[in-house]
């Protein structure tokens, strides 16, 4: 078992990563149905709570059924974070969580996200004061640096933790690299096996495959694994990876009909939380990515992502299995 503070999670703990218009309410509820241990809100930006901005605010809720989930905030000034974390609170999730990880050149150029990396001491600064503020865990995601030439994320670790930080989650590329190229995870591994380090290591980048997950527990030790943008479509990868950890088997692929079942699923939790027509707009991104790859597939996809009329949406959903009965 691994403990962020008062929250217990099982050896081998798997994580959603909080993603922009992805991990809305309905979807954290999918990927818990399929054996995540630990979910988040999108991130929120600190100045959107502190103004009471609606968009900022409806993205606190959750149920209780999403537990243990943590809010995640973001933004470049130590006291409104210190403010956004104090009402965060209020919404009750089991941690707060900060964003010094997010690329975004919007984000990154603001000195927010990932562009904190270019200012470790105020990094440390708001995360201490953030710490002393709430009285919940505190948690910290991050990447490896700002560039190549600022791989800095060992040191960084041990200041992050000094400051009173109950876990840490690091993505294995630097702020320059975005989303391009491979995850390194070698320094990851490395923050893990240093001794001074006693918080919980979450591993995050290029986690697509069970097998992938399993390298990353066993070669760079880390006691969670962070899944992001490989569950978008596929939020079934927890089941596949826990399965695989536990019996070296690979389940077999979803079927069509399995995946158009929990496409509607997903889009009746989405009309029941959201209503008519956001319910709708946020599920269009998931319609698109839980049938990529079917052959011919526009003209159906089109409607799946124009229509504002449930019922058209579920007979293009019942369309597909007529259209590919042998997938």
């Amino acid at each position: 078992m691994i403990t962020i503070g008062n929250i217990t999670l099982p050896d081998h703990a798997l994580f959603l990563a909080p993603m922009e218009d992805v991990t809305d309410p309905s979807f954290r509820f999918i990927c818990k149905h399929f054996g995540a241990d630990m979910v988040y809100t999108e991130f929120i930006p600190s100045d959107g709570l502190i103004r009471d901005a609606k968009k900022s605010i409806k993205k606190l809720e959750m149920t209780e059924d999403e537990r243990p989930i943590g809010i995640q905030l973001y933004g470049h000034l130590i006291d409104s974070m210190v403010e956004a974390a104090k009402i965060a609170q209020e919404a009750k999730p089991d941690l707060i969580d900060i964003n010094f990880g997010c690329p975004v050149r919007k984000i990154a150029n603001r000195g927010a996200g990932a562009g904190m990396l270019c200012n470790i001491p105020m990094m440390v600064g708001m995360t201490k004061a953030i710490v002393e503020a709430v009285r919940l865990p505190v948690t910290v995601k991050t990447r490896l640096g700002w560039d190549e030439t600022s791989k800095n994320i060992v040191d960084i670790a041990e200041k992050l933790q000094d400051v009173g930080i109950q876990a840490l989650t690091i993505h294995g590329r630097t702020r320059a690299q975005l989303y391009k190229g491979s995850a390194d995870w070698t320094l990851i591994g490395e923050v893990k096996k240093n001794p001074r380090m006693k918080i919980p290591i979450i591993g995050n980048g290029d986690i697509i495959t069970p097998q992938s997950a399993k390298v990353a527990f066993e070669s760079y030790g880390v006691d969670g694994i962070m899944i992001g943008r490989a569950t978008v479509g596929r939020p079934w990868l927890f089941r596949e990876i826990r399965h695989y950890l536990n019996t070296g088997e690979i389940l077999p692929p979803m079927s069509l009909q399995q995946t158009v079942g929990l496409a509607r699923l997903q889009f009746a939790k989405s009309l029941e939380i959201k209503g008519n027509p956001r319910g709708i707009f946020e599920m269009r991104r998931h319609f698109s990515n839980y049938f990529k790859g079917l052959p011919d597939f526009r003209d159906i996809r089109m409607k799946l992502v124009t229509s504002l009329d449930p019922e058209e949406i579920n007979r293009m959903l019942d369309l597909i299995l007529v259209t590919y009965p042998h997938y």
